[in-house]
């Protein structure tokens, strides 16, 4: 099992809900981050004045699936959050060793 978590804009939150409802990924959890990369903010104007902005605003999405879904995820990810613009986001793919359902004791596959 990996646990997907994609760092987003909020803007595209609501495509990639409809497309991963759309392919399968039904449970989630998300969550609204602040976060700089490697630009370190951006520069914005108001009243004619420059200021930077240096936290920029994101939601982290995190899904837990099978390894063979991993790809299929990734690129439901990409295709439905990629402006092609600097700030698009990132993913990251980590092992997750073990899941147990609360509710039921189930673990692993059949907890997800």
């Amino acid at each position: 099992m990996k646990k997907v978590e994609a760092i987003i804009r909020p803007t595209k939150f609501e495509d990639l809900k409809r497309a991963l409802e759309a392919a399968g990924f039904h449970s989630m959890t998300v969550t609204e981050v602040k976060g700089r990369g490697r630009q370190k903010g951006i520069v914005q104007q108001w009243r004619g004045q420059e200021y930077r902005v240096d936290m920029i605003s994101k939601i982290k999405v995190e899904i837990i699936v099978d390894d063979d879904r991993v790809e299929s995820l990734v690129s439901t990810i990409v295709d439905n959050t990629r402006t092609g613009n600097i700030g698009d986001g990132k993913i990251f793919i980590i092992p997750v060793d073990n899941v147990v359902r609360i509710r039921t004791g189930e673990k692993d596959g059949e907890a997800l």
